[in-house]
């Protein structure tokens, strides 16, 4: 549950109002049946009336299609582009999408660098040297806020994203499941504000905002289309796609209008987003004091990635076991030979102290580290653990 940031299984506590209208729903028959293709008609119109009222883009209610969840939706968007066109994405990044993209290709994923030295920002010269020699790049994916990293691109950053995507004519998708969880005086802005008459393909669910992961709740939100003819055959083939399954659930599509419209959502996403400031500088604060790491500080979502500096990590290292049966355990996963530097780290971490994380080179990249969650709710436990945690990154690069 670390690995996969469930909200609901680290203990976030679903509110009884948002319950009520679930509960409510459940009693209606029509919660029960099959809906249209593309999602319940009244819920894309209540998104799409939405994303008009904010921002500067029109979509109309067709312009939305809803999934099983995004993981869904991801697998259809990659699975069903050409098998040369190529999907450049971030690294490190949220596995499901590189994964999805390498699948559909055939190949490894084709990525651009996140600069850990530069609050885990994309390096623009990367990105555009990669498309530049690259021409089997079609599309560029950018998530904001960012999953590993707890990032959040400004308005200026995403522009140059944009130029060159459009100036090497490339659609953009924009992984946005977080976009409502910001804090720290962060702000960002919604693609659809900022494309023009780019085609893009926005995603978005409730498995986190709410949250609902068990929904299985997700949707992509498609502009400029018509802008594209290649594009527009694209799109309708994950409509073609989402025909064969008949529908994605019903009953979460109808409680969506009721939940965020209600007169408590935003000051229930307040409370919640204010916690994870708050935890999110206890984890920085902690662990900047620490030698031989890099950190930057969450400023969306709720992951936090740490890096070790170059040169730091080796297969000699070790943390204290207690129980000889774990060590020979770990003794032998750590001498498999495709056990990364950061993984012999993780593995160390979690039998010496109990304590979970995640190495980052299985969010396909080169950078050693580990990715962690801020979910855990008890603000002493959670300061514990990042305590634990600092003192056993300085005792392992010490060992």
């Amino acid at each position: 549950m670390e690995n996969i940031g469930d909200p609901v299984a680290k203990g976030e506590k679903i509110p009884e109002w948002m319950k009520q209208i679930v509960a409510d729903l459940a009693m209606k028959d029509c919660s029960y049946g099959y809906c249209a293709t593309k999602g319940i008609l009244e819920t894309r119109e209540f998104l799409a009336e939405m994303t008009n009222r904010r921002g500067k883009a029109q979509l109309a209610a067709e312009d939305i299609i809803f999934f099983n969840g995004l993981g869904d939706a991801i697998q259809k968007v990659y699975g069903l582009l050409k098998r040369e066109a190529r999907v450049i994405g971030p690294s490190p990044t949220y596995s499901t999408h590189s994964s999805g993209e390498a699948a559909h290709a055939g190949q490894a994923p084709v990525s651009y660098r996140l600069d850990p030295d530069n609050n885990w920002y994309p390096d623009l010269d990367d990105l555009r040297l990669s498309v530049k020699y690259n021409p089997a790049i079609s599309g560029l994916l950018i998530i904001n806020p960012d999953n590993p990293t707890g990032a959040v691109y400004p308005e200026r950053v995403l522009m140059e994203m944009i130029k060159i995507a459009r100036e090497y004519d490339l659609f953009i998708i924009c992984d946005e499941i977080y976009h409502n969880i910001i804090y720290n005086g962060e702000s960002t802005k919604p693609i659809s504000d900022l494309i023009g008459d780019l085609p893009a393909i926005a995603m978005k669910g409730i498995s986190k905002e709410l949250p609902w992961p068990g929904s299985r709740c997700g949707w992509i939100e498609v502009y400029n289309r018509e802008k594209d003819p290649v594009f527009a055959r694209y799109i309708q083939s994950i409509v073609d796609s989402k025909m064969v399954e008949v529908c994605s659930t019903t009953l979460p599509q109808k409680a969506i209008p009721p939940i965020l419209s209600h007169e408590q959502y935003p000051i229930y996403l307040n409370e919640r987003t204010s916690r994870y400031e708050k935890f999110s500088n206890i984890a920085y604060d902690i662990l900047k004091k620490v030698k031989g790491i890099k950190v930057n500080r969450t400023n969306g979502a709720f992951y936090m990635s740490i890096t070790f500096e170059r040169g730091k990590l080796n297969q000699t290292q070790t943390l204290p076991i207690d129980t000889a049966q774990v060590q020979e355990m770990i003794s032998n996963l750590v001498a498999e030979p495709e056990t990364s530097n950061d993984k012999r780290f993780v593995y160390y971490l979690l039998a010496s102290t109990g304590i979970c994380v995640v190495p980052l080179t299985s969010f396909s990249t080169e950078e050693e580290g580990f990715r962690i969650t801020l979910l855990e709710r008890d603000e002493h436990e959670f300061t514990t653990i990042f305590e634990t945690i600092a003192a056993s990154i300085t005792a392992y690069l010490n060992s």
